[in-house]
């Protein structure tokens, strides 16, 4: 179904460490800010889906996420949904939003995306984590993840995922180790994205980290696990990012002045597949090309799930921005810099602004509907007039649990 919704307004908190500040203070942050910038009141919602995926295990809070942080800002009594998907989690609100006002149910819906990962105990993260994966196979997970890791002998890989680090960035080292020896792609190349990240979140006061760095220094950093260094690998984060939607009808009587209206918005979950069939990425973006009668060729600004820096060459590749196995080559060549044919995440995208991962999706929608409108600052990509997100979650066997592209446009 195409959706019939228009984004009114945007909001999102800098995302970073904020150790004494709540899931219902960040939130509220958020939502005041998008309700400002749609020029609307809380009373003013009709429904509200809200995004989190760790405060059950980080936190303590459970089941009721979304009608805590609303009723703080004095709203209650309309359809609050909460909704869970990992890392896709904020895109997945968003989702829901587009069908209840592309539906008719409601004419304006909020769409949250909320977490906080920092705690004094880092193993609650990490813990939170864990469970992104089939915890009844995570002893199996766990051993493939070393027995590959030593036999290609990345020694820091081969130990302590999941307890030094996110499991998750074992799980992307693997890989990129896959993708190295397949098609020649070079840790260079993957420094490269990394540098350019650091670039593109100097330029944006609400990144977790604003220093730029050179390639050198990224290849330089401490490893974390073969061939993953520190600035490959996206932070642990607090934050939250929203969105108002509207109906056609409301964009009319609101009077909005530069509305952007949501083209596609396609979820699916994995399944099993072979190595060589498309997977989450491919599919999604394909549905969503076609739902929004645009190709990768038209497009002028991509915001992608950079959890780590092969992951982005990677959703270069099945995103259609360049061939199989030339994503390396494409950030190479500047295309997907500020200034290049295809700017992809001028944000810093999650190495750099940061991935609070219930929060995440709705940020990369905050970032590409100001691009749109043409106020995204020094980071600005002229003329954007389509964009496109793209917003996975969790992993089982070899592909995303959830994921998530959208498409967006003036």
């Amino acid at each position: 179904m195409q959706p019939r919704a228009y984004i009114a307004g945007v909001g999102m908190t800098r995302f970073g460490k904020h150790l004494e500040t709540g899931l219902k203070a960040l939130g509220a942050e958020a939502v005041k800010l998008a309700l400002e910038d749609a020029g609307l009141e809380p009373p003013q919602l009709e429904a509200a889906v809200v995004g989190n995926a760790a405060a059950g295990v980080v936190t303590g809070q459970e089941s009721i996420r979304g009608q805590v942080i609303l009723r703080s800002l004095g709203v209650g009594r309309i359809p609050v949904v909460n909704v869970e998907n990992a890392c896709a989690s904020a895109s997945t609100a968003l989702h829901q939003a587009c069908l209840w006002v592309t539906a008719g149910f409601c004419d304006v819906a909020l769409a949250l995306g909320v977490e906080k990962l920092y705690c004094e105990d880092k193993r609650r993260s990490f813990a939170a984590f864990r469970g992104a994966v089939d915890v009844e196979l995570l002893e199996e997970v766990m051993a493939a993840l070393a027995r590959d890791a030593r036999a290609q002998g990345a020694e820091a890989a081969s130990s302590g995922a999941g307890e030094k680090r996110s499991m998750f960035m074992d799980i992307y080292a693997a890989a990129a180790r896959a993708h190295m020896k397949r098609y020649g792609t070079t840790v260079r190349q993957f420094a490269a994205v990394a540098a350019k990240n650091s670039f593109h979140g100097s330029l944006n006061p609400r990144a977790q980290f604003r220093e730029r760095l050179t390639v050198e220094e990224v290849l330089a950093a401490p490893v974390v696990a073969e061939p993953l260094t520190r600035p490959m690998c996206s932070p642990i984060g607090d934050g939250a990012a929203a969105a108002v939607l509207v109906s056609e009808r409301k964009k009319r009587e609101l009077g909005l002045r530069v509305p952007v209206r949501v083209l596609s918005c396609v979820l699916h979950s994995g399944w099993d597949h072979g190595a060589d069939e498309p997977g989450t990425v491919e599919v999604c973006a394909r549905e969503a090309y076609e739902e929004a009668g645009v190709s990768p060729e038209d497009l002028d600004v991509v915001e992608c799930h950079d959890a780590t820096a092969p992951a982005e060459i990677m959703a270069y590749e099945s995103l259609g921005l360049c061939g199989k196995g030339e994503g390396g080559l494409l950030v190479e060549s500047g295309a997907t810099q500020l200034g290049g044919r295809i700017p992809v995440n001028p944000s810093g995208g999650l190495l750099r602004k940061g991935h609070p991962v219930g929060a995440t999706g709705l940020a990369q929608i905050v970032e590409l509907t100001e691009q749109l409108q043409g106020r995204a600052g020094a980071r600005q990509v002229p003329e954007a007039r389509l964009a496109l997100a793209q917003n996975g979650g969790g992993v089982i066997g070899a592909d995303a649990a959830a994921m998530c592209v959208t498409i967006l446009s003036l």
